[in-house]
């Protein structure tokens, strides 16, 4: 089995579109055109099995909107993990309704005005390290006793996500409805899997794509949040490794049992 990885447009070593440079929105289908460039270069025959996290999967969901007999032709399995098909401009993030209220009406100016003094926010993000480092935490895991080597791997990944890209991307997000596009993965065999305690993509998505998918196998993991796959990385490989034996891409045996914890010992 061969596996190919990417970063996302402007995330990561991935530059930006030449369009985005031009100030054209960026958005979810864009994305799944993406994703078929990089099938295109990269495993542009034989079967596939596609994998995504949050705007992963919704990266998947665009791909089957726009190529659905990409998905009918060459994919044998899906997994979806942490993720959502449709109404993140529902999602209160853990907040009272009144606060959540708020923040839906001044987020996208807020976003807007932060990333176009791009220098001056991400000096301000190195001075404040200490709050940001606890947002990262309560956003990103569901219990509290994270191996504080992975929290810091976690916000290393996000420091490293400039202002400017997450105010460019927070629309797209916003605007994602992909029900409809999900029933061309009815098909092949899916996992969907989210922590129990995700505030970003609530576990209510993941059962909602669920109810859209009814042969598909879901996987709630108690006391994960958005994460899950560094939270608790021996229960998502395990399931995934299942699924990659069940379409035949990995020998039956393949399953990682208690290894990768990131629990401390003794918590």
């Amino acid at each position: 089995m061969r596996t190919v990885h990417w970063d996302q447009r402007s995330h990561g070593r991935s530059a930006r579109g030449a369009a985005q440079e031009r100030g054209v929105a960026i958005d979810i289908e864009q994305l799944g055109r993406d994703l078929k460039a990089v099938i295109d270069a990269a495993a542009p025959k034989g079967p596939l099995v596609l994998v995504g996290h949050s705007m992963g999967g919704m990266t998947m969901m665009a791909l089957a909107d726009q190529f659905p007999e990409l998905i009918r032709e060459r994919v044998v399995g899906a997994v979806f993990v942490g993720t959502s098909s449709g109404k993140l401009g529902e999602v209160n993030f853990g907040l009272p309704v009144a606060g959540v209220n708020a923040v839906r009406r001044v987020l996208p100016r807020v976003l807007r005005a932060l990333g176009s003094q791009a220098e001056i926010v991400e000096r301000g993000r190195r001075a404040t390290a200490d709050l940001f480092a606890g947002l990262v935490k309560r956003y990103s895991f569901g219990s509290k006793d994270v191996d504080p080597a992975v929290a810091r791997f976690a916000e290393r990944m996000i420091e490293a996500t400039p202002i400017d890209v997450v105010a460019a991307f927070y629309p797209a997000f916003t605007d994602h409805d992909k029900a409809e596009a999900l029933e061309i993965f009815a098909e092949v065999p899916v996992l969907v899997l989210a922590g129990d305690k995700d505030l970003v993509t609530p576990s209510e998505h993941s059962e909602g794509i669920a109810r859209l998918l009814p042969d598909a196998e879901l996987v709630m993991v108690p006391d994960a949040g958005h994460l899950v796959m560094l939270e608790h990385p021996e229960v998502v490989t395990d399931r995934l490794a299942d699924l990659l034996a069940r379409v035949g891409a990995v020998p039956a045996a393949a399953n990682v049992g208690t290894y990768g914890s990131t629990a401390q010992p003794g918590g």
